[in-house]
């Protein structure tokens, strides 16, 4: 087995192991399943336009493609969409063994997954999905495969090391395949990671870099989340106005483009703004547009996170049981799902909760579990506020020394924040003061092009006015010429019209010439027949007469040289009624008279007129014609040719010699007639000129004469009958005729054909 075949069977078996790891949904799931928000940007609606007309052939890659990128594009509007056009890649793809849509369909299925809390299938899909690309080589695709999974391990696991390994390997393939798209998604990430360990400069350095290339690219949509989380340092730097501005120009965006994952997260981030400003009321709204899409799109993170804000919202609100309600839910989605960054934000919530309701046991259960969560993840702000909570709930249950070393660890925590808040607003504003000399420098730089594009429209405006004037020009000279060409063609056309006139003229007068040529031709030779074949006879009666009148001769001896005279007088009449018949052929309503009859008539007639004349000379004359055999002729055609082969036959032939007629069916359209005898036979010269002009005609075997013209006649008259004659013949051995006739509408009989003459 070859390397080549091995590596592709080693390809194919990867792809059945890694699909069958992954997890199958039990849900049936189709487009748009959500029913309050049936959203989706102009994108999508082009795709979904693309893949209807991809129907004809839907297992080809280029579909394939379709639906992939389909299936991404509703990840953000609706997840349940996603899963079921990456199952519907991933199984067409099987179908024709394509790794890049399978793998691209992995990947849209595990952001669905990690969306939905479902961590495992998450992993399987994008292990799957990483491990087929490298396969295939595709750095792109294995760069993406990298965000994604870091985004889940970053977002919801808070497995920050392995998140940053993942973003830092995605970073490096797109500066080296020069992606700025892959660049910017990249710093972006990166920012959101360096915010959740609590290094908000990092973070704020990596979302300004991603704004800066998505501006750049006028990728709004990029854009848009560049705003979003650059907001929410603003918003951990107590900075409210300015995040809320950050926010506003991100929902603007993403309801432009009708992004119901952005619109819900920032409707959520601009009601934690209104919890921290204490206006709780406005928060709640804020919360409840959030709620209602993220329910739809079925966002654990989110849900968890927005019951999370809601308990903590009623909580300052003094609704007590409220409070606790929404954050049982948030834990039991966070608990579900193994959100441990949402969990330590739950944990801190019901501290701050029962330290409210002055439940202190309770408050120091939750502080303590938010404190040692919170150290595990590293996450600096957690860290501080379940240290604060832990302190409040010590003094309450009057553990006082413990409560100290809590104090004094928030205070430590706190100043470490606060110091790193000063450092995080000097590098804010710095940031900030870089972005908008950039952004003045990029609208200055716009002006100067809008400038210059303004003078070159003005310039291509008088080159325009030019070239318009010299086209008219041209089109004037134009006009003139075309209709001067078309005059000139009409002209030309009149004459080619009286040269082809000329031409027909020339071609009918020369026909005409060559009829008249053929017409002299035979005037001369029916002159030459009729003097020397008609005159011998005449002459020979005349004699015969004279003889009489003189008394030269007795009547006795006119009485013996009647007969051989009368049979000079029947041949002379014989072939005047061949000549006239001929003569008649030539008329053009000629066919007119063909029909179909049974040709052993004609035949018979004939054989049965010569068999006393055959005899004389010793001759058998024999007729072998089936009585079933029709043709389509003229039958006084048949009778002259006929009489004309068996007359021939006769006169070349010896004392027992035979003669024998026969006819039968060739093939479907045709009968074969032949007229054989073992006579003296003629040498292949002589045979070969038989039918192509008149011949000077050999005596007989008893000094017969002849004209010439028999055969001459008889193929003519053949042919008329839409039939072919020939002849074989073998010198001392006998001469065979054929002809060929068309079979008649009544049916005949196929016969076994006679054997040629040798």
């Amino acid at each position: 087995m070859s390397s080549s075949v091995i590596k592709n069977f080693k390809s194919f078996l990867i792809i059945i192991l890694l699909l069958s790891a992954v997890k199958v949904s039990a849900t049936v799931y189709t487009p748009y399943s959500s029913g309050a928000y049936n959203l989706a940007n102009l994108k999508v609606d082009s795709l979904r336009n693309l893949l209807a007309t991809s129907k004809e052939n839907p297992t080809d890659t280029l579909t394939i493609n379709r639906i992939n990128k389909l299936a991404a594009e509703f990840v953000d509007v609706n997840p349940d969409s996603t899963l079921y056009y990456a199952k519907l890649a991933i199984n067409r793809s099987l179908t024709v063994k394509y790794k890049m849509g399978i793998a691209d369909g992995m990947v849209s299925e595990a952001r669905v997954y990690s969306l939905k809390g479902d961590y495992d299938a998450a992993k399987k899909n994008f292990n799957g999905a990483r491990l087929l690309y490298a396969n295939m080589k595709d750095e792109a695709g294995l760069a993406n495969c990298y965000i994604e999974a870091g985004r889940m391990y970053n977002n919801n696991i808070a497995d920050y090391n392995l998140a940053s390994n993942y973003f830092q390997q995605a970073l490096e393939i797109y500066k080296k395949l020069k992606d700025e798209n892959g660049i910017a998604y990249s710093y972006h990430n990166i920012g959101m990671l360096s915010d959740n360990i609590g290094k908000s400069s990092l973070a704020l350095d990596n979302y300004f870099k991603s704004l800066s290339i998505n501006l750049k690219l006028n990728d709004k949509l990029s854009s848009a989340k560049d705003y979003n989380d650059i907001g929410i340092i603003m918003q951990n730097m107590e900075l409210y106005p300015k995040s809320m501005e950050y926010y506003k120009r991100a929902i603007k965006i993403w309801q432009e483009s009708k992004n119901v994952q952005g619109v819900s997260t920032a409707y959520e981030n601009m009601g934690e703004i209104m919890i921290a400003e204490k206006k709780y009321d406005d928060a709640i709204a804020y919360l409840n547009k959030s709620l209602k899409l993220t329910k739809d799109l079925d966002d654990k993170n989110g849900l968890s996170s927005l019951n999370a804000d809601f308990g903590l919202c009623y909580a300052y609100k003094k609704q007590y049981d409220v409070a606790l309600n929404y954050l049982a839910q948030a834990l039991k989605i966070s608990n579900d799902f193994k959100i441990d960054y949402n969990r330590a934000v739950t944990y801190v919530d019901y501290a701050i909760v029962y330290n409210l309701q002055k439940d202190y046991q309770k408050a120091y259960k939750y502080a303590l579990m938010a404190n040692e969560l919170s150290n595990k993840m590293g996450s600096l702000a957690n860290r501080t506020s379940a240290a604060m909570q832990l302190s409040e709930a010590l003094g309450g249950l009057g553990r006082f020394d413990e409560a100290y070393k809590a104090q004094k660890k928030y205070i430590a925590l706190k100043d470490s924040l606060k110091s790193d808040e000063s450092v995080r607003k000097l590098t804010s504003f710095n940031l900030e003061s870089v972005f908008n000399e950039k952004q003045q420098i990029l609208a200055a730089q716009h002006q100067r092009q809008d400038d210059l594009y303004q003078q070159k429209i003005q310039r291509q405006g008088l080159l325009s006015a030019i070239f318009f004037l010299i086209i008219l020009g041209m089109a004037a000279i134009l006009i003139v010429y075309y209709k001067a060409k078309l005059k000139q063609q009409k002209i030309n056309t009149i004459l080619e019209d009286k040269n082809a006139e000329v031409i027909q003229q020339k071609s009918d007068l020369n026909e005409q010439a060559h009829k008249l040529n053929d017409l002299n031709n035979l005037k001369d030779r029916l002159i030459s027949v009729l003097a020397h074949d008609l005159r011998a006879p005449l002459s020979t009666l005349r004699g015969l007469f004279g003889l009489l009148e003189d008394d030269t001769i007795s009547h006795d001896q006119f009485l013996t040289m009647i007969p051989q005279a009368l049979k000079k007088l029947e041949y002379t009449s014989d072939f005047l009624d061949t000549l006239l018949f001929w003569i008649n052929s030539q008329m053009e309503n000629f066919d007119s008279s063909a029909k179909s009859f049974p040709v052993k008539d004609v035949i018979s007639y004939e054989v049965s007129n010569y068999t006393e004349q055959a005899a004389e000379k010793g001759i058998k004359l024999t007729d072998n014609v089936s009585e079933n055999i029709t043709v389509a002729a003229d039958p006084n055609s048949i009778r002259i040719v006929t009489r004309n082969l068996i007359t021939n036959a006769i006169k070349f032939s010896r004392k027992d010699d035979t003669i024998i007629v026969s006819a039968y069916q060739k093939d479907d359209n045709y009968i074969l007639i032949s007229v054989k005898d073992s006579g003296v036979g003629m040498t292949e010269k002589q045979a070969n000129k038989l039918f192509k002009s008149k011949v000077d005609s050999g005596t007989g075997t008893n000094n017969e004469s002849g004209t010439g013209m028999g055969l001459l006649f008889c193929k003519d008259l053949i042919e008329k009958c839409n039939g072919k004659i020939w002849v074989e013949s073998t010198q001392g051995s006998g001469t065979e005729f054929f002809f060929t006739l068309p079979i008649g509408t009544v049916g005949s009989i196929k016969e076994e054909e006679p054997a040629l003459a040798s």
